[in-house]
């Protein structure tokens, strides 16, 4: 490990964590607008049911790891709202086995310790005509629908009111969108640059509003090593330095009004 130690975000799902880092990925999105602040780490795992992320659950958070994260993002229900596999094969998991999957999961970050917080992030909508494009019909037997993905998605945002633990409908999110269908989706299922904005706005507003102490909030969160330093740019007046560790660059001026 490299110090000093930073609060440590996990984004913790299928492939869209994964892809997370794709040129104007949501992790990327985060990881830049946290710099010096937190260190945003990926544990994603394309293909993933919540079946799969229960059997490494221990693994990937050990419960007596020496340092536990501030934040854990999970993302898990695409893959488990496909159609069933005639085969009895693939990422299908009945609704209410990925309930119980996703409550277990909750259950067990939250014994991580008293400061780990959690968002959980429904699956968003899929384009199915563009998926079908994309992957033609290899994937009919067991592809995903827009209806599906609702279904599983409002069942996710329930189950965590019960659990007191913050969720974002991502299903319902795009819906804001007239044109979610072309632009949040690159190939009808994953994320484009365009999703992966909503994701990171919804993930800050939660962020912002929540009472949360210490705040995870990116704009509430102290910067690593903010000292004046005669290294600094020299200011006009040739007698002082100009601290930039809170500087707020132009690409970050979208997220200052959320």
């Amino acid at each position: 490990m490299v110090g000093p130690g930073r609060p440590k975000f996990v984004l913790f799902g299928s492939s869209m964590v994964q892809m997370g880092y794709n040129a104007g990925g949501w992790s990327a999105v985060l990881a830049d607008l946290y710099a010096r602040k937190a260190d945003v780490l990926l544990r994603g795992y394309s293909g993933w049911n919540s079946r799969m992320a229960l059997q490494a659950l221990d693994r990937i958070f050990p419960k007596d790891a020496a340092v536990q994260p501030s934040l854990v993002v999970v993302y898990f229900g695409g893959n488990d709202a496909t159609n069933p596999h005639p085969s009895g094969l693939g990422g299908h998991v009945p609704l209410p086995e990925y309930v119980d999957n996703m409550k277990k999961i909750i259950v067990h970050l939250k014994s991580l310790s008293d400061k780990t917080r959690i968002i959980c992030l429904s699956s968003p909508p899929v384009n199915e005509a563009k998926v079908r494009e994309f992957y033609g019909k290899g994937v009919d037997d067991q592809a995903r629908t827009n209806e599906a993905c609702r279904i599983y998605s409002e069942a996710l945002v329930e189950l965590c009111k019960e659990l007191d633990v913050e969720a974002i409908n991502i299903w319902a999110a795009f819906q804001q969108r007239d044109d979610w269908a072309s632009a949040c989706l690159v190939d009808g299922i994953h994320l484009s640059a365009e999703g992966s904005k909503v994701v990171v706005a919804e993930i800050l507003k939660i962020l912002k509003k929540v009472n949360w102490e210490p705040s995870l909030y990116w704009l509430s969160m102290p910067a690593e090593f903010p000292e004046d330093s005669p290294y600094y740019v020299v200011r006009p007046d040739g007698k002082t330095t100009q601290n930039v560790t809170d500087y707020i660059s132009a690409r970050h001026m979208q997220w200052l009004n959320i």
